[in-house]
């Protein structure tokens, strides 16, 4: 196979051609060319960022036949082998597969022999972070105090695996994210040397999805250029590659979220994703594409620190329309989105959720929008009709609306709810409930969730923003915002009421219910038990004239949380 990836045609070979890391290839060669290097370097930073390969060049500058130098020369037969790999002095490690105690020890006992063809004898110990805590014991000693003639390189991407014992006798160097304007730049240089015409757009798209990591980008652009008909790499062919969605169509979601047009926006979201576009990515740019509109709007000179727009004319028009506080607000919904996503199968739901909120943001903080949507329209001249009905009919709204111990288990039978409401179970709950029982449970809450949490993040994802309402011996009232995070909930019950049993020292069901129904449910029953009051007889002085504090708290914060006890 004579065709070689784009990543590996343009390896960095000297430390000028590793981009984006001065910091660490300036204070290297000065090293080098003093001849003052250490015996052992960490380094450590994202994928991608030029770990290995400035490891690599590293053990061709110290061993160039014409060093002291700053860069290698590759030219000589020191700095051809290693490079091509022949040279046997210099050996590269996967700590991935070679992790074993016995693995170290092979090269604790190989290390005292001196190099048979360069100066130094370089290992280069690829993701240290995989080895053993026996194999990091077996390193340690040698690490601290190797021969003059072994230089000792780990790499790394997540450097808080690695016991401070070996940090401690290493040089570290933490490598960055390169910046997509870096990627950007060099990316045209390599197009420009393989002949390939690439659009910018096209080449702002591949950086921003390789998230600061130079081999992502170099591979992302090698399959568009292979997905693409002609040689000419279009921003359509790196959106098929990649799954993102392109900036007019960003654009168009956030103008019809703002315009409370939420009908078309869903529409898109539901296009993007029969597309197949990564639920994920989209979340990621909308965010970006937020992001860029509002440093946009603090000036017109920021276009540089876009990342993922291009101030085209309806990005120029949106950030004129769109309020900040929108826009800050938008993003913070966005980014809980992404957050609930990581632990559900159903990623949809959740993204027509946050655009609906973010709908409902732009209604509330912009009170100078005045235009309605055609459905409002539509359900008020709806609603006019009903009540003028009622009103020649002579009856009245009250009259029309059922009694609520006939009606609550079918309500709404027209809505489509995939969740039914147990309203008879919540009723039972309701009359057996007391204040010690729900105490009891509150009392145990946060302790409960963090132990959910570090047990099963799905089910405590599930749970995150519910309320305990009522609890009774054996049953527990539990209300959340949507209906379908009561759906979500069942999902893992089991797991939750096992959990929350532990607590309590019983076994305890769990009612789930959305918010709106719990409060309609509760009025029923609030109303129901000063019926029964009323009809009771003769009230105590105590009943009949309640203490005006009790009434203002009772106002305050409701008949859930009001606890009341006599001095």
């Amino acid at each position: 196979m004579s065709y070689q990836a784009l990543y590996r045609v343009w390896r960095p070979t000297t430390f000028e051609d590793v981009v984006g890391q001065s910091h660490i290839t300036r204070t290297l060669q000065n090293a080098i060319f003093k001849e003052k290097f250490s015996h052992a370097y960490l380094f450590s930073g994202p994928r991608g960022t030029g770990k290995t390969s400035a490891a690599k060049i590293f053990a061709k500058a110290v061993n160039c036949e014409r060093s002291p130098v700053k860069e290698p020369c590759n030219e000589c037969s020191a700095c051809r082998g290693i490079q091509d790999g022949t040279i046997s002095d210099v050996i590269e490690i996967d700590a991935a597969s070679n992790n074993g105690v016995d693995d170290i020890r092979d090269i604790r006992d190989k290390v005292k022999y001196a190099p048979s063809s360069i100066k130094y004898k370089v290992y280069i110990v690829d993701e240290v972070h995989m080895l053993s805590t026996g194999a990091f014991n077996a390193l340690l000693k040698t690490l601290e105090e190797p021969p003059q003639h072994v230089i000792f390189i780990l790499a790394t991407t997540e450097p808080h695996k690695i016991p401070l014992t070996i940090i401690s006798r290493c040089q570290r160097f933490d490598f960055k994210r390169i910046s997509q304007s870096s990627i950007v730049n060099r990316l045209k240089d390599i197009m420009a040397s393989e002949q390939i015409e690439v659009d910018d757009e096209a080449l702002q798209t591949v950086a921003l999805a390789a998230e600061g990591g130079m081999r992502d980008a170099l591979s992302l652009l090698d399959q568009a250029i292979s997905y693409s008909e002609e040689n000419h790499v279009s921003v359509e062919d790196v959106l098929a590659v990649t799954g993102s969605v392109s900036q007019n169509k960003l654009g168009e979601v956030m103008e019809s979220l703002h315009n409370q047009d939420v009908k078309h926006a869903l529409e898109l979201i539901d296009e993007f994703l029969e597309e197949g576009k990564d639920s994920g990515r989209l979340i990621f740019d909308l965010i970006y594409y937020l992001r860029d509109v509002l440093l946009y709007q603090s000036s017109n000179q920021m276009s540089d620190f876009l990342e993922r727009a291009i101030p085209d004319e309806r990005f120029t028009t949106l950030t004129q329309d769109l309020d900040s506080e929108w826009i800050q607000s938008a993003i913070r919904r966005l980014n809980e989105c992404q957050q609930e996503m990581r632990w559900t199968n159903s990623p949809k739901v959740f993204i027509e959720i946050a655009m609906l909120n973010i709908a409902n943001t732009s209604s509330s903080q912009n009170p100078k929008q005045t235009e309605v949507s055609p459905q409002v329209v539509q359900k008020l001249e709806q609603l006019e009709k009903e009540l003028n009905t009622i009103k020649q009919s002579g009856g009245s709204p009250q009259s029309e609306k059922p009694k609520a111990s006939e009606g609550r288990s079918q309500r709404r039978p027209s809505s489509g709810r995939k969740y039914r409401i147990p309203y008879d179970r919540i009723r039972n709950v309701l009359n057996d409930a007391s204040k010690a029982e729900l105490k009891n449970i509150m009392n145990h809450w946060a302790t409960f969730m963090d132990s959910l949490k570090q047990d099963s993040p799905p089910a405590y994802a599930k749970l995150i923003n519910s309320k305990p309402r009522a609890a009774s011996n054996d049953s527990l009232v539990l209300s959340f915002k949507y209906e379908i995070h009561c759906s979500l909930m069942l999902e893992n019950q089991e797991t939750i009421e096992a959990q929350l049993s532990n607590f309590l020292g019983k076994q305890v069901a769990i009612i789930p219910i959305p918010e709106a129904d719990w409060q309609e449910l509760r009025e029923e029953y609030v109303k129901k038990q000063r019926d029964q009051d009323d009809d009771g007889g003769e009230k105590t002085e105590e009943q009949a004239e309640e203490d005006p504090l009790v009434s203002e708290a009772r106002k305050l914060v409701g008949d859930d949380l009001l606890e009341i006890q006599d001095n």
